[in-house]
């Protein structure tokens, strides 16, 4: 089958969409609430900011995801199945309507109706993690453990890493240390404008278009839904900030893009090459490496790991001569050439 592109674009724009049109009510909300993002210390900015770009893409994820998926269950019963007899006997079909792509997608929602709603948990979990830090700024043992068990939700709610060894254990623990690894990555990215937001508008991308050529729609559709999210605050982020992700965005982006690389099945009967379990580590180069090294040099120095500096790439980049604008630019470059080579491995 080729690609249901209408629903993609649409899946794409009303995300997009609504992502936007709710970013200055919820920027009212953080001004009324003092939900901001003060000047100071490392900062750049020179006057308060307001924090509600997490709040934005998740508004813009999650309202088009519940409406569609309410529009999936509410289909009669029978029209899945008429379209399932039509399918088996045209086998040599190749051509989806929208009536059977939408069967596929219900199909998909009743299969992994769990692990969805563990995954939909999750992200909202990992919005409050990020919520309450930019609130009262948590000690790093409590934002870690909140982190893990979120993490742990979703491994147990059947999204999980088997990298081809035959041990749930060995499931539980990859999974919880990738998950836990791409929210910090993309946390640590998040320190100049749109930096985090097109790093997860550019995995998001790969993902979506290498699950829907593999057939998997729904993953796709999910995928295009973050796709679109991200896009529509991205025009409020940069390259003028007039609200930034907080650390509620940057641990929702983290999260959706570390589960977005555990959803597609890589390997398949259909598509049996090995090597296509390291497409992730090649979507999510950039921001993997920057976080490996910030991280082996502050060990270096005795610094706890955890402890924010400007030894990024974005900084360093800066500092050779490149304005703030180019360094992201340029970073957004490095990670679509990088992410472009994982086609090669389908």
């Amino acid at each position: 089958m080729s690609f249901p592109w209408n629903l993609y674009v649409a899946a794409v724009l009303g995300a997009a969409a609504v992502s936007a049109l709710s970013l200055p009510l919820w920027r009212r909300w953080c001004l009324r609430t003092g939900l901001m993002d003060d000047p100071g210390h490392r900062k750049i900015h020179e006057e308060p900011i307001p924090l509600a770009g997490g709040l934005a893409v998740a508004t813009g994820l999650i309202v088009p995801t519940l409406a569609a998926a309410l529009f999936l269950w509410l289909m009669a019963p029978g029209y899945g199945s008429r379209i399932l007899s039509q399918a088996a006997v045209m086998p040599g079909a190749t051509e989806p309507t929208n009536a059977n792509a939408q069967f596929l997608l219900r199909y998909g929602l009743n299969r992994r109706a769990l692990e969805l709603g563990g995954i939909l948990a999750g992200a909202l979990g990992m919005l409050v993690v990020g919520f309450w830090d930019d609130r009262r700024e948590l000690s790093p043992a409590p934002k870690f453990l909140s982190q893990f068990l979120v993490a742990l939700l979703v491994a147990a709610s059947g999204a999980r890493i088997t990298l081809f060894v035959p041990n749930p254990l060995f499931h539980y623990a990859v999974t919880i240390l990738w998950v836990l690894t791409v929210v910090n990555a993309f946390n640590f990215m998040d320190n100049m404008n749109g930096l985090c937001t097109g790093l997860g508008a550019i995995g998001a991308w790969f993902f979506a278009t290498i699950a829907s050529l593999q057939g998997q729609y729904l993953v796709g559709l999910i995928a295009f839904l973050t796709l679109g999210s991200l896009i529509g605050f991205l025009p409020f982020n940069f390259p003028r900030a007039k609200a930034f992700l907080g650390d509620a965005g940057s641990h929702m982006v983290g999260y959706l893009l570390a589960v977005l690389a555990i959803l597609p099945h890589f390997y398949t009967r259909r598509h049996p090459h090995r090597w296509a379990v390291l497409i992730p580590l090649l979507v999510l180069a950039v921001p993997l490496a920057d976080m490996v090294w910030v991280v082996l040099l502050r060990s270096s120095k005795g610094k706890p790991f955890y402890v924010g500096d400007t030894n990024h790439l974005s900084h360093r980049l800066v500092r050779a001569g490149l304005s703030r604008t180019k360094a992201v630019l340029t970073i957004w470059i490095l990670a679509l050439a990088i992410g472009a080579l994982s086609y090669l491995l389908l």
